[in-house]
């Protein structure tokens, strides 16, 4: 770690422009500088640019450290620098385990239990959304938990009413756009029978759930609703079945959903039973549906992500005896999907007649798939800016490869408050 800062500190321009002052003699003096002589307001701006994975080991490097570490004005030091590579918080069958896939340091790193989640009534949470440095959780009782994994701080949030709990919940998600209040996030849950959508939102910038938003149909030439059940996609399965109507997805992306913000409209999408991918406008309170990718009756597996402020949708179908992994984009404008990467053969030609499931997360210009099958998985990272598909190494615990069935993007921030 003492090497990391002592890179930083060639960086620092307070430190870079004292150095070219001086003369050959003074930089003598230099190299045997000392990190006691940084005043306090420096020494917390130069370990804020440190990577996140160093944070875990800053207390146990000296007590000037430690308590630089607890300090507020350390965290609103990390609170200004732009952004940080995500974390990937991967998501296993059993939910007992709290692992993250470093994007920066490409390599695994697990993560300690908040003492929040591991009470008896939130052992299981199921992770559910995540944006910013937050992750949410949602227990059997259906209460929500925010989390900050890095940190470790939680907060409940308050039990919603019983009808709205007993109402078909279609989508989850988080935002944490810097148009809210500073350090503030909101939870947006999409609730109701198609056609009777409705729109429930927790502020944390006041601590509470907001009045219910109904949210009327909208239908034009492009996107008109459909209703008859005679007209279901089939999805296939983990377990290699032909399912009508339901997904079965990875239960924690049952309620698989991205929000937006385009020319000031904030936009929730998720993916209906039917397949198709619903778009509901917060801003003007309406909802649609976008077209088909593919024909009624084709076997596929689909999930929606979010890069760059953009909905995108990944789908795996199968073709002339080849399987395909596909990433599309909605152009509003021309009124259809717009083919913008897709996996090199050779990697997707492998899952041909796995029945496979896909289960997909965006961050910035990356998306990682998790690939599932009865007798194998992999994890794919795709770059869109190079179109290139990486293969993500295995995780092992104990010796054994752990299968995870789908992950959430996150902001590794200590200083993210729930």
């Amino acid at each position: 770690m003492l090497k990391q800062v002592m890179e930083l500190l060639d960086d620092c321009p307070v430190y870079v422009t004292k150095r070219k002052r001086n003369s050959e003699e003074d930089d003598c003096i230099f190299s045997g500088f000392s990190m006691d002589e940084l005043n306090e307001d420096l020494l917390e701006r130069i370990l804020s640019w440190l990577p996140p994975s160093a944070f875990f080991r800053l207390t146990s490097v000296c007590k000037r450290w430690k308590s630089v570490a607890a300090s507020a004005s350390f965290k609103l030091a990390c609170s200004h620098i732009p952004s940080r590579d995500p974390w990937f918080f991967m998501v296993d069958p059993n939910l007992n385990r709290l692992v993250v896939f470093d994007s920066a340091e490409r390599n695994w790193k697990r993560l300690n239990h908040p003492p929040l989640l591991q009470q008896s009534s939130n052992y299981n949470s199921m992770p559910v959304a995540a944006s910013g440095g937050l992750i949410c959780f949602r227990n059997s009782s259906g209460n929500f938990i925010i989390c900050n994994p890095v940190s470790g701080s939680c907060t409940e949030l308050p039990t919603l009413e019983a009808e709205i709990q007993n109402l078909p919940l279609h989508a989850i998600v988080m935002n944490t756009s810097s148009n809210y209040h500073p350090h503030s996030y909101k939870l947006v849950l999409v609730l109701g029978e198609f056609p009777k959508l409705s729109c429930k939102v927790y502020d944390s910038s006041i601590g509470c759930w907001e009045d219910d938003i109904s949210l009327d149909r909208k239908v034009d030439d492009s996107m008109e609703f459909e209703s008859n059940d005679d007209n279901a996609v089939y999805f296939l399965s983990k377990a290699g079945n032909v399912v009508a109507t339901n997904m079965q997805r990875s239960p924690s992306k049952q309620y698989s959903s991205v929000i937006t913000n385009k020319d000031g409209e904030e936009i929730v999408y998720f993916l209906s039973s039917t397949g198709k991918v619903v778009a509901c406008n917060l801003t003007c309170k309406h909802f649609s549906e976008y077209p088909r990718l593919l024909p009624v009756f084709s076997e596929y597996s689909i999930d929606v992500v979010e890069c760059k402020g953009k909905m995108l949708v990944v789908l795996l179908s199968e073709f002339f005896e080849s399987a395909s992994v596909r990433v599309w984009w909605y152009d509003e404008d021309g009124r259809s999907w717009n083919q913008i990467a897709a996996m090199p053969p050779s990697m997707s030609h492998e899952w041909y007649g796995k029945k496979v499931d896909i289960n997909c997360v965006g961050a910035g210009d990356q998306i990682l798939i998790c690939l599932n099958s009865a007798d194998q998985f992999r994890y794919v990272v795709c770059d869109l800016v190079a179109n290139e598909w990486v293969e993500l190494p295995k995780c092992c615990i104990n010796g054994e490869a752990i299968e995870f069935m789908s992950a959430l993007s996150f902001e590794p921030r200590i200083e993210a408050a729930v």
